[in-house]
């Protein structure tokens, strides 16, 4: 008879192989999308040897979403496979720039809704209008600072941070299936400014401009339900479109923020299970978010298309 030690080990063999295959899967389908965004806006730049505030944002955002997924991905195959990675000098740099990727992603997709808001919404206030009229000017010094930000942020993160003594918690190396001590700290005031630097400015900027928007799409779409003309009824359903994009995009922005916070807080990392839910999740934003954007440009959906017209020959 196979002693329960074997079977544990065959179960949790399967299990890293799951994670790795899911945890790969999203990696692979947010690369390749933001590498088209990347792709497509670039050439653009060449082509018209000229840039568009938009393309700008939208090339650095894909950027760090490539470098980010990468990270993710190399992280989780060398945690399931290296009984002594979180020791490494390795794992403290890609804890940095996993930080320092992940804020970068999070001021560039808010700063592309506050742009896209500002360009589309309409309110008659003193305040819009001057916003309105200088945003192209500011968003250039928005990107930098967003940028110095996340940076000045992400050093925190460069000395991991264990001091709480825990002796019943399973490793987190599923593959050597041992089990052992390991500490966890969780600085509440550490991770409160963290939280507030890093997240909470372009978390609320995010959810500030996307209701607006979805509030301002709202409003129009109303005061055109009485119209039947034919132009009028497609540019309601244009809104309604757009309305249902914002919204997909607001929850996909802030259950990412929220992982993230509990993902950097080290508030589940003596938890197996929790640990493992969160490796998942981290990586459905890039994607899904990266996945939404070309779905709702029409240039980029072309080059989708065209890239699954490819794969399917």
């Amino acid at each position: 008879m196979a002693e329960p030690r074997n079977y544990w080990k065959q179960d949790m063999l399967s299990l890293s192989i799951l994670i790795l295959t899911l945890v790969a899967t999203e990696c692979t389908i947010g690369i390749i999308a933001s590498g088209i965004i990347m792709a497509v806006n670039a050439v653009s730049w060449i082509q018209k040897k000229a840039v568009s505030i938009t393309a700008r944002i939208l090339l650095l955002l894909s950027v760090s979403r490539i470098g980010l997924q990468s990270i993710i991905l190399i992280e989780t195959t060398s945690s399931i496979f290296n009984d002594s990675f979180y020791n490494s000098v390795l794992y403290r740099v890609l804890n940095v720039n996993f930080v320092f990727l992940n804020y970068c992603s999070l001021w560039f997709a808010a700063l592309l809704s506050l742009f896209h808001f500002v360009k589309v919404a309409n309110f008659s206030y003193p305040l819009f209008f001057k916003l309105k009229w200088r945003i192209s000017e500011l968003m250039p010094w928005l990107l930098g600072l967003s940028v110095f930000i996340s940076f000045s942020s992400s050093m925190f993160f460069s000395n991991p941070m264990y001091t709480v003594y825990n002796n019943s918690s399973l490793s987190i190396n599923t593959c050597n299936f041992t089990m052992k001590p390991y500490s966890t700290e969780t600085n509440v005031v550490n991770v409160s400014f963290l939280f507030s630097l890093g997240i909470l400015p372009p978390l609320t900027m995010f959810i500030a401009t996307a209701t607006l928007l979805i509030f301002s799409l709202r409003r129009h779409t109303l005061n055109m339900r009485n119209s039947s003309t034919a132009s009028k009824n497609a540019l309601t359903e244009a809104h309604m479109q757009a309305i249902k994009e914002t919204s997909c995009f607001l929850f996909l922005y802030i259950l990412n923020a929220a992982v993230l916070f509990l993902s950097t807080s080290n508030i589940f990392h003596a938890s197996l299970f929790w640990s493992i839910v969160l490796r998942i999740i981290l990586p459905v934003y890039p994607a899904g978010h990266s996945v939404l954007l070309i779905q709702s440009n029409p240039g980029l959906r072309r080059t989708w298309k065209q890239l699954q017209a490819q794969f399917h020959q």
